[in-house]
Formats: C-alpha cells, sequence, structure tokens
C-alpha cells in the first residue's frame, strides 16, 4: 500500500503519512485564477463535465492557457459531446489574452463571450453556471454541488526540478440541468456532474506513464479516485489520490490505498491494452470493485496531433498516446465506525496511455 519512496515528487499530504487527518472544504479563492497569464510554460483550466439522463456525456473546459501540444499557453474553451449514438465531437476554440478574464478570489471566468460563474451563501454548497455559445453548439447549465469542495492536502504537489502540479475539486458531485443546442437540435437535460481545476508549470505528460481515475456515485457515497504512474524522470513513482464522501461530508482523503488492474484486453483503435478490472482497497474503511462492461471511446491520440507533432512525439519523444473511457459495473463496501454497508451501480472512467499499464 505504501509507496516506493522518491526523493523527487513532494505530494501535499497533511498527515500523518500519505493521507490527511483534518479535512478542510475548499475556499472560494481555491477555484480563482492561480498563474501568471505572460509567464511562459504555466498552464491552468477549469473542467467540467456531465452525464445526462438523455445519453449525452458532455465535457467543457475553461483555459486560461492550454497545456495541449499545439495548443499550448493559449486561453480558449474546449468542448467534448458523446452523443447517445456513440458520435462524438470535440474541439477547442482559442481566444486571444484580451478576450480572457479571470477572478483570483473566487470562480468567475469569461472567455470571449462564454463564461463560468459561482454563487456561494455561508454554510451552504456552492452554484455554477457556465454557458458556451460557439458554432453549431451551445450550452447553458447549473451545476448544485452535493459534497464539499476537496483537495488531496495542500493540494500541491512538487516533482523535482521539473516543477508543480494543483489539482483541486470544487464538487466531485453535483446535480446538473439546463439545455444543450447540438446544431440545430436545443434539448432540455438533467444529470449528474463533476467539476475541478488545475494549475501547473511544466508539461505534465512529460514524466508520465499512465494516468486512471474517475468517480463513483452510489446511493450514499461519493468516490473520486486518480493514479498516476510516474516514469523513470520521476524513480517511476505512483501517485495516489482518493476522496471518499458520505452525503455531504469528506469522511476519507488519502493516497494510502491498493490500486490492483488485471484481466487487460488489447484495442486496436487505442493501440493498447486496458484492465477490465480494477480494484481500490484502504483496509477497513473502503474497497471498490469495477469490472468493465462497455467501451465508450478508445482512441489512439496521435491522430489529434499535426504531422510534425505526430513525428515528434513517435519517433523522438517515443510516445504512444492512447485514450479510453469506460462503462463499468461497480460495488463498493464501506466500514464506518464499526458498520459495514454495501452498494453496487454503474459508472464511467478514465485512462490516458503514453506506454504500457500492464
Amino acid at each position: 500500500m505504501m509507496n516506493k519512496a522518491s526523493s523527487l515528487v513532494k505530494e501535499g499530504w497533511t498527515g500523518p503519512g500519505s493521507r490527511d487527518t483534518n479535512i478542510k472544504p475548499l475556499t472560494a479563492g481555491e477555484d480563482g485564477l492561480h498563474i501568471d497569464l505572460n509567464a511562459q510554460g504555466s498552464y491552468e483550466w477549469w473542467y467540467f463535465d456531465a452525464h445526462f439522463e438523455s445519453g449525452h456525456t458532455l465535457v467543457v473546459f475553461f483555459h486560461a492557457a492550454n497545456p495541449n501540444p499545439g495548443m499550448a499557453g493559449k486561453p480558449g474553451v474546449e468542448i467534448v459531446l458523446l452523443r447517445p449514438d456513440g458520435k462524438k465531437t470535440q474541439r477547442f476554440v482559442p481566444y486571444s489574452k484580451s478576450e480572457f478574464a479571470a477572478s483570483r478570489d473566487r470562480a468567475d471566468i469569461k472567455v470571449g463571450k462564454n463564461y463560468l460563474r459561482v454563487e456561494q451563501l455561508e454554510g451552504e454548497l456552492p452554484c455554477y453556471e457556465i454557458y458556451i455559445q460557439e458554432k453549431d453548439f451551445s450550452c447553458h447549465l447549473t451545476y448544485r454541488a452535493e459534497v464539499n469542495g476537496w483537495k488531496p492536502g495542500t493540494g500541491v504537489s512538487q516533482f523535482g526540478k521539473m516543477g508543480y502540479f494543483a489539482w483541486v475539486v470544487p464538487f466531485a458531485r453535483a446535480s446538473v440541468e439546463g439545455t444543450i443546442t447540438d446544431g440545430s437540435h436545443t434539448l432540455q437535460v438533467k444529470g449528474v456532474g463533476y467539476h475541478d481545476h488545475n494549475w501547473l508549470n511544466f508539461p505534465f505528460p512529460t514524466i508520465i506513464d499512465y494516468w486512471m481515475w474517475g468517480r463513483i456515485y452510489s446511493e450514499h457515497y461519493t468516490i473520486s479516485y486518480a493514479f498516476i504512474q510516474c516514469n523513470k524522470k520521476m524513480d517511476n513513482y505512483a501517485v495516489k489520490v482518493l476522496m471518499l464522501a458520505d452525503g455531504r461530508e469528506v469522511i476519507l482523503s488519502t493516497g494510502e490505498f491498493d490500486f490492483s488492474k488485471q484481466d487487460f484486453e488489447y484495442n486496436s483503435s487505442a493501440k493498447h491494452s486496458y484492465p477490465r478490472k480494477i480494484t481500490i482497497r484502504v483496509p477497513n474503511q473502503l474497497e471498490a470493485n469495477l469490472s468493465v462492461k462497455d467501451v465508450l471511446e478508445a482512441e489512439d491520440m496521435l491522430n489529434n496531433f499535426s504531422p510534425v507533432l505526430r513525428f515528434v512525439a513517435k519517433n523522438v519523444m517515443r510516445l504512444k498516446p492512447g485514450y479510453f473511457r469506460l462503462a463499468s459495473d461497480f460495488d463498493i463496501k464501506v466500514t464506518r465506525d464499526g458498520k459495514t454497508s454495501n452498494e453496487k451501480g454503474t459508472t464511467l472512467h478514465e485512462i490516458v496511455m503514453f506506454k504500457s499499464a500492464e
């Protein structure tokens, strides 16, 4: 369970060990702008997703500075729409720095006519509003948080001389409703959503072999997790973070858990093998088992690169980037105050690979 020690990776856990004993809700400013917009090599984005009763999945990014090759440093909005028939639209719309504005004391972002804003009353969970209006697509959605905001430790990890990576989760679970317009068709939507926020000062993929992350929503519990396998530049260290909430309250914040991957199957579209079974275990507190029932997306990410970037990634950096979005059945067992409860359901989770995860 305990990670092999690394002198290079310094995680932000407040302890003791790789966990947090005192778990505090986020402050409003932690979801505000952090980077210097004029600092080259700094990146920041606000991520939202929603899974609707209609069968649509929507992902929206508000980028202060995009970290992705070919778009690095550019402000803009990114939209990913996965329709019930499996058809996908994904695009990044860049904007000039003069068309981007953000507050540092709360989530208040404007990118052209697109915006993100939050309302939060004392003692209550926040309500977020996002609005996107771009060619052939728009959405106007309200997210009402159902779980306290959370971060692993300080939320900031240091990776040797490479730099830092920060991750906060203003809500791991929210009810979502509003409208999406896909082409000429406008749809009233309702579902469940998630929001996190990242900022960093180096290209994170340069130290990563693969990462797996997701959330589990059951009747009473919410789980958010990530397993990030670093490469030899960072001593092959595995960054592990997990949050467990009971209702609104976050009751577990830890990097001390077992994460096992089994029953790998090769996918020709992504050109990688993925695990059909994942088990997460915190002894005497949590066990979660995921069993893949459907591959919703499998993609060779080189296909999204320009010819020059594709050549560099493949022949110079020796990368083979692949992406999976998976639908899985889950069962979880939570033990709290001497009582154990079991819950089941289905969930979505994702994998990004630059090298094999086997």
